[in-house]
């Protein structure tokens, strides 16, 4: 059976008000496994889901890579993100931007950085999933000094950074069952409330550098922290620069839209994306679009996508598109508002997504 939403969503809570964090880590490491667990949705509800700690590890280092470029380019301000402003997640993640040949390759997702510059990469992706299991993922369900009960998965075996350790436990951590499901439903509300306690927390951090900053969230989590020109262009010139959702043309104010929202499952791969009149784009805004939209973003075909964001060293993400499809509807309740058209908002409907593993 699955997990209760009640209960699970309690324990989350706790987690976010169980202590003075030092670090941002484990609000990091839940994110990515709110993200994780909308793409790893299984047929049972009630199933076990095998995490990959190589995954989750590359869904951290994607959450800090954009959030480690400069706040303020002139004075090349970085915001802290520990007390001390140190940490081993931090310095490899700078290493590998220092790594990135040019400044614009900076602006694109890491999956870019990681093609540019593998091997750098996989120094940083290794370093790093040590660093995750010996700490935050060892932590993350820990609330205060005494004992405690996991209720995510069971952490007994992590605080070790043992190659040996972790590839004899699978390389992965096992969500206890029917918690990822429960974990999928309950995203879209708490992922919001654990990148509030993010930006507080930095902003706690930096007091000295922020001051009256209005905002630092958008520079957290906004979907301008990577730069769309170079995707945009391309998909322009191959499927031609028409609204993908009412096909005006775009003389003027075009739009890159995530079809799949960036605030829901944070996927900026080519396959994701579209062109979009100002009036659609603004009007659908962080609402699902009905199914329809996803199915016809999917079928252009990942040979097609593949070979396009091949072009431009860009990612494809053709594989995350289809499980977040199939996670972010499979576990809405009917009452979801979907976005058709501007103006045309209407509940989800079961009939209007029909899933099969054959479909893509």
């Amino acid at each position: 059976m699955p997990t209760d939403p009640l209960t699970l969503g309690q324990q989350l809570v706790a987690v976010l008000e169980g202590g003075h964090r030092t670090a941002t880590y484990k609000l990091a490491v839940m994110v990515a496994l709110l993200d994780l667990a909308v793409e790893s949705v299984p047929d049972d509800p009630g199933a076990a889901v095998g995490i990959d700690l190589d995954e989750l590890t590359e869904r951290v280092m994607a959450l800090y890579w954009t959030q480690l470029r400069p706040l303020d380019e002139k004075q090349h301000v970085v915001l802290r993100q520990s007390n001390d402003g140190r940490g081993v997640v931090f310095d490899q993640l700078t290493a590998l931007r220092d790594a990135s040949t040019t400044a614009r390759l900076r602006q694109v997702p890491i999956e870019s950085a990681k093609l540019a510059v593998p091997k750098a990469y996989r120094t940083a992706h290794a370093t790093i999933k040590k660093n995750l299991v010996r700490y935050p993922l060892k932590l993350l369900q820990r609330i205060g000094t005494g004992p405690y009960d996991s209720f995510l998965y069971d952490d007994s075996w992590l605080g070790t950074d043992s190659t040996r350790v972790i590839a004899a436990h699978g390389n992965r951590i096992e969500l206890f069952p029917g918690v990822c499901h429960t974990l999928a439903r309950l995203a879209p509300l708490v992922k919001p409330a654990f990148q509030l306690a993010w930006v507080d927390d930095v902003r706690r951090m930096n007091r000295e550098i922020l001051g009256d900053e209005p905002d630092i969230a958008a520079h957290l989590f906004g979907t301008e922290r990577v730069s769309l020109a170079r995707p945009a262009e391309v998909l322009a010139d191959h499927f031609g620069n028409d609204c993908f959702y009412c096909n005006a043309t775009l003389r003027t104010g075009r739009h890159d839209d995530h079809v799949l929202p960036w605030s829901r499952v944070g996927i900026d791969g080519l396959t994701n994306l579209v062109l979009a009149c100002r009036s659609c784009n603004t009007s659908k805004s962080d609402l699902l679009p009905a199914p329809a939209h996803v199915t016809r973003a999917l079928d252009r075909g990942r040979d097609v996508l593949d070979s396009l964001a091949e072009t431009i060293r860009w990612p494809s993400q053709f594989d995350r598109v289809v499980a977040a499809y199939h996670g972010l509807y499979a576990t809405q309740p009917s009452t979801t508002p979907t976005w058709f058209a501007p103006r045309r908002i209407e509940p989800l409907q079961r009939g209007d997504f029909r899933w099969t593993d054959a479909e893509f």
